[in-house]
C-alpha cells in the first residue's frame, strides 16, 4: 500500500486556476497509473485525469473531456508527488479531489482535496 496526502485545495473564484498536489510515501516512477477522480456532493466518483505507464506503449495521458485544455496532470518523480493544474476552473468543477496509484495489483487512495469554484 502507498500513502498518499493531497494538499492545495481551496476556495477560488471561477476562472482562477489551482494546482492540487499528491505527495506518496514510496516511489512512483514504476506506478502503472497515476490519476485524479473528483466526486461532487450527491454526485458519483468521476475520473479527471491519469496517466499510464504501459510496458510497451510507454506513457500516456489522458484527460475528461470537460477538463481538456483547462487542466494538466504532471508527476515529479523526485519527490513523489503528483499534480494537477487547474486553470480556469468553472463552477462544476467543484468537488473533492483524489489522487490514487495503480501498481502490483494494489490499489490506493489519498483522503482528498475540497476544491470550491464560487463567486
Amino acid at each position: 500500500q502507498v500513502h498518499l496526502v493531497e494538499s492545495g485545495g481551496g476556495l477560488v473564484q471561477p476562472g482562477g486556476s489551482l494546482r492540487l498536489s499528491c505527495v506518496a510515501s514510496r516511489s512512483i516512477t514504476d506506478m502503472y497509473a497515476v490519476p485524479w477522480y473528483r466526486q461532487a456532493p450527491g454526485k458519483q466518483r468521476e475520473l479527471v485525469a491519469r496517466i499510464l505507464n504501459g510496458i510497451t506503449t510507454g506513457r500516456s495521458t489522458t484527460y475528461r473531456d470537460s477538463v481538456k485544455g483547462r487542466f494538466t496532470i504532471s508527476t515529479d518523480n523526485d519527490k513523489n508527488t503528483i499534480y494537477l493544474q487547474m486553470n480556469s476552473l468553472k463552477l462544476e468543477d467543484t468537488a473533492v479531489y483524489t489522487c490514487n496509484t495503480v501498481r502490483g495489483g494494489q490499489v490506493s487512495w489519498g483522503q482528498g482535496a475540497q476544491v470550491t469554484v464560487s463567486s
